[in-house]
């Protein structure tokens, strides 16, 4: 499981996604999303700009991230 430290309020999810190097440009995490391939806190999540906060947690290609602050 990877840990990221939020610096503001909320990241959205395909800015994570990006950063993260999960999704190779902002089109293609638009597309990992789109097609479902994405789960917040256990549910499949398909709004790509949904707002991550603390203890969320992301699964995006058998990856799992723990949002922290």
């Amino acid at each position: 499981m990877r840990k990221f430290k939020l610096t503001s309020e909320y990241i959205e999810l395909i800015k994570l996604i990006k950063l993260l190097r999960i999704a190779e440009t902002g089109g293609h995490a638009k597309i990992i999303v789109e097609d479902g391939g994405v789960f917040l806190n256990g549910i499949q999540e398909f709004r790509k700009r949904a707002k991550l906060r603390p203890g969320d947690e992301i699964e995006v290609l058998s990856e799992t991230i723990k949002i922290t602050n």
